[in-house]
């Protein structure tokens, strides 16, 4: 075991050796310099560094991470947060400590709960700080009950566990308390007494607490209360009324819930006038909401509604001038008042709006540049996802405090100002994608030094990027400028790229060969849909961090160079639809996870020992020419989606595939195989439908996070063939999307019994291929099935009776076969049209009473709905088409939005495969 911080020296450090009330003018106490010293000594043996202050001079006060008192002259406050990456107290916890401080922040140290035991001696602490550590259990609320002056206690960011105790809120003196971001559950504890304790901010904020919120008889003990953060839980029913009235409150959060019914707000109703923020965003909330209703608070600074759609939120109130002036406003996705920018008095009222969010609210009228006035002090503004039209021209005034202009997803047109720069000087993130902006992107956007998220996309933007943009932006972190008709060299000829996380130009018309030595920070390159040509080289590449490369739908030619081997870092590399050939360099990744090769003209014998990788768990080599046996199927643990169709691939399907690890669809239409299927495909299951959650953290995370374009030109999402239809899947395709396509090969033989396991299974296409022998009675147990073709084989008999139970069954096809018998019309049966039968000579529709005449072969047929029936043809409508997989291994990044897409980076584009 490694060294470790010697918590007997650290724990002498804090407890009063003296009386507290000795002054001495001249220096802190010579014990507590000592013991000081001890702790610098124990930091340099256990490897990690004391302050450099620690030692010099006599006068301990002056040192870093000391303050004494002004009146005592003792050592009261000591900030160690930080100080070890992993702390432990001995056994025996503390001794003795040396110190009457009255502060102790112990932050970001990763102390577990042992800490606890010696705080109790510290009976003069009033604010402990213990947040962002790794302590678990329940609250010690044994120990912190001895903290009788403790008046600041932050627990959060741990792992505590359990209910929040009353004795905690009952400290005699403590004012704040914050436990966010645990795993506290159950409600806020209640109390018959009337008696109010001394807690003044509580944040639960980011637990696991639930039930209804406490009623004012329950709650009352509260009332000394000035801020309430109970956001990020799961606290449902009504918002009480006695929660407004509370008479020193100012911040209500009540975000991100379960709550419904109506805000308890009326013209009548007796609000606190000390109110500043009233957040209520995220829950079910209906109703109707007046400002007016709010007239009398004329300390109001912050409202959130956003997320409540059926909240009806009315703003447009004629000659009113309201009271106060807010800073924060956000109604992003209410039934908002749609004149708020058409007719835009109350706006106009307000003075020092800082951050302004009305967003998704279909709202209508030109854009509002009249919000850009010489005195603006906006800094956050948010106007996506509207009907806006219009243009940014005229804006007369320089917004010098603006930091985030989001304004995607409207109607927008126009060209951007020449000197943007200058309109816009201190943007740090900048979102026109959606729109119709177009001419050339201004070369003054490189003048705004603190720009770190730039898009551009989907838009009519032409012209060249301005070089510069790749390498003249200090902080540029993701630069999406996709779906535009830009032109020029890719990445306007420059190699040496300061962008530091994404870039995003699909779908484009730039030209050119990448460079041969490009280099730089970025994770993420999509180039897809453009006009690449050349060979592939990537001998000299530095991109150490490249997790994505999407290089798809363009016109590279020659073979697969060896070097991508080189790419260590590399997770999803899509190099489809492009004009590749030659056969695929044998290299080994740790990393790879998404793979994609299909629509080029490779070649070759795929040999056991090419993808030696454990984690790949995406491959998809369609439209090529491989040929050579499957046997190489049994290196992949992880694969979930595998798609080898449209080659020239031979043999027998091995029993390997049947030891894959819950795969969800897989591909080997159009091919060469033959022989039997073995019983063991009936094997191929999944015990948890939601196999997500056993993804790699990456793979989910493109496709949490980035837009995906997965047929050609759909955004987030990947086509796949079922149904007789082609139907689109996004980022809960791993629920949504399982299925196995064995079309067009030469397989022969009866269908297996066990076939009829796969009870995940939504499509299954074993059509045109020699298939004989009886359709097992077993495809009744395929309870999610929702496609099933079985057309063009050799099969007869008749259609067994009990797959009419299959609910979820809407196409079925057996046509051009051997079938013969009554065709059931119960069920689903009864939806299908005679074209999912044709070819099979013999077979009879069911007549009238649900009964087969003698010349039908199939004998009678007992009425609906009885024990026992003959096996009887089922008719199923439309031939399902080959099962086409299209999950194209893009990714194209993480995006900050403040929108429903980017809540932490914000979109990009991830794993996902192109369909052709």
């Amino acid at each position: 075991m490694g060294s470790r911080f010697p918590w007997g020296f650290f724990f002498l450090l804090v407890l009063c050796l003296s009386h507290p009330d000795i002054y001495m003018p001249c220096g802190c106490f010579v014990e507590e310099r000592a013991a000081l010293m001890d702790i610098g000594s124990s930091l340099t043996s256990s490897n990690s560094t004391a302050p450099r202050s620690w030692g010099r001079g006599d006068d301990c006060c002056l040192w870093e991470r000391v303050k004494c008192s002004n009146i005592t002259g003792r050592v009261s406050h000591l900030y160690f947060s930080n100080l070890y990456d992993v702390l432990k107290v001995p056994a025996g916890g503390a001794m003795f400590w040396r110190f009457n401080t009255t502060h102790l922040n112990l932050t970001h140290n990763r102390l577990r709960e042992s800490i606890f035991a010696p705080l109790g001696e510290l009976v003069t602490l009033e604010v402990l700080d213990v947040s962002h550590n790794y302590i678990q259990g329940v609250l010690p609320t044994a120990v912190l009950k001895e903290l009788t002056n403790l008046q600041e206690l932050y627990l959060n960011n741990n792992h505590f566990n359990g209910s929040l105790p009353k004795s905690l809120l009952t400290l005699p003196h403590l004012r704040i308390l914050d436990l966010s971001t645990n795993s506290l559950a159950g409600g806020i504890p209640i109390s018959s007494s009337s008696e109010p304790v001394s807690v003044e901010v509580l944040n639960l904020s980011n637990n696991n607490m639930s039930g209804a919120l406490p009623t004012e008889q329950a709650f009352g003990y509260l009332r000394n209360l000035r801020e309430l953060d109970l956001s990020s839980n799961k606290f449902s029913g009504n918002i009480s009324t006695f929660l407004f009235s509370l008479p020193h409150i100012e911040r209500l959060d009540l975000s991100r819930n379960q709550l419904e019914g109506s805000i308890p707000i009326t013209p009548a109703s007796n609000l606190s006038l000390s109110l500043k923020g009233l957040r209520f965003s995220q829950n079910n909330l209906s109703g109707r909401l007046s400002f007016f209703w709010l007239r009398d608070l004329t300390k109001l600074e912050q409202i959130d509604l956003s997320g409540n759609s059926n909240l009806a939120v009315d703003v447009t109130i004629s000659g009113w001038v309201p009271l106060f002036q807010l800073k924060q406003l956000a109604l992003s996705g209410c039934d908002l008042d749609k004149g708020i920018i058409a007719e835009p008095h109350f706006l106009r009222t307000q003075h020092r709006l800082q951050e302004l969010d009305l967003s998704g609210n279909n709202l209508s009228g030109s854009m509002p540049n009249w919000l850009f006035t010489k005195e603006a002090t906006l800094i956050n503004l948010n106007l996506g996802n509207n009907l806006l039209t219009g243009s940014l021209d005229p804006i007369w005034h320089p917004q010098t405090a603006l930091k985030s202009f989001i304004t995607p997803t409207n109607l927008i047109a126009g060209k951007l100002p020449a000197n943007f720069s200058s309109i816009f000087p201190s943007l740090s993130t900048l979102d026109l994608s959606g729109n119709k902006f177009f001419g050339e992107i201004p070369i003054s956007l490189c003048h705004i030094n603190q720009m770190q998220n730039l898009y551009l996309s989907n838009n009519n933007f032409s012209g060249e990027m301005p070089a510069c943009v790749f390498t003249d932006f200090p902080e540029l972190w993701t630069l999406r400028a996709s779906n535009n008709l830009l032109e020029g060299l890719v990445l306007g000829g420059m190699k040496n790229l300061s962008v530091g996380f994404a870039i995003d130009l699909g779908r484009n018309k730039l030209k050119g060969t990448l460079p041969h030595d490009l280099s730089g920070a970025l994770r993420f390159l999509d180039l897809q849909d453009n006009k690449l040509s050349g060979a592939l080289d990537t001998s000299f590449w530095n991109l150490p961090n490249l997790v994505v490369l999407n290089l798809a739908g363009n016109h590279i030619t020659g073979n697969v160079p060896k070097n991508l081997c080189n790419l260590a870092s590399v997770q999803i590399l899509d190099l489809s639809g492009n004009n590749l050939i030659g056969s695929i360099p044998r290299c080994s990744s740790a990393s790879l996870s998404s793979l994609n090769l299909s629509g080029n003209s490779l070649s070759g014998d795929i040999s056991d020992d090419l993808f030696n990788t454990s984690n790949l768990m995406a491959l998809d080599m369609r439209y090529n020419k491989f040929t050579g046996n499957l046997n190489w199927l049994k290196h992949f643990n992880n694969i979930k989606i595998l798609s080898l169709g449209w080659n020239e691939f031979e043999g027998q399907i091995t029993p390997n595939l049947c030891k894959l690890n819950c795969p969800r669809i897989i591909d080997f239409s159009h091919n060469k195989l033959s022989g039997p299927l073995p019983p063991c495909v009936g094997n191929i299951s999944c015990v948890d439908n939601r196999v997500a959650q056993n993804i790699s953290p990456f793979f989910l995370l493109g496709l949490l996070l980035t837009e995906v374009s997965i047929s050609v030109y759909n955004p987030r999402v990947f086509t796949f063939a079922t149904k007789g239809a082609r139907y689109t899947y996004g980022l809960n395709f791993f629920d949504l999307m399982s299925g196995i396509d064995l079309s067009e090969n030469m397989l022969s033989g009866e269908i297996p019994l066990d076939i009829g396991n796969l009870n995940n299974t939504k499509s299954l296409n074993l059509s045109n291929n020699f298939l004989t022998g009886q359709i097992p009675a077993s495809f009744v147990n395929m309870s999610e099935i929702e496609s099933l073709d079985l057309s063009h084989n050799e099969l007869s008999g008749s259609i067994p009776w009990q797959l009419t139970k299959l609910s979820s069954l809407a196409v079925f096809s057996v046509a051009y076969n051997n079938l013969s018998g009554c065709i059931p019309n119960s069920g689903q049966f009864g939806t299908f049209s005679m074209d999912s039968y044709q070819g099979n000579s013999y077979l009879r529709n069911m007549p009238k009473g649900n009964i087969c005449s003698p010349d039908s072969e199939a004998g009678d047929l007992p009425s609906e709905g009885r024990d026992s029936m003959a096996d009887d043809p089922v008719l199923y409508a439309v031939s399902a088409a080959s099962f086409v997989l299209a999950f194209w291994a893009t990714v194209a990044f993480l995006f900050f939005h403040p929108l429903g897409w980017h809540a932490i980076l914000a979109t990009g584009n991830l794993v996902f495969w192109r369909g052709h």
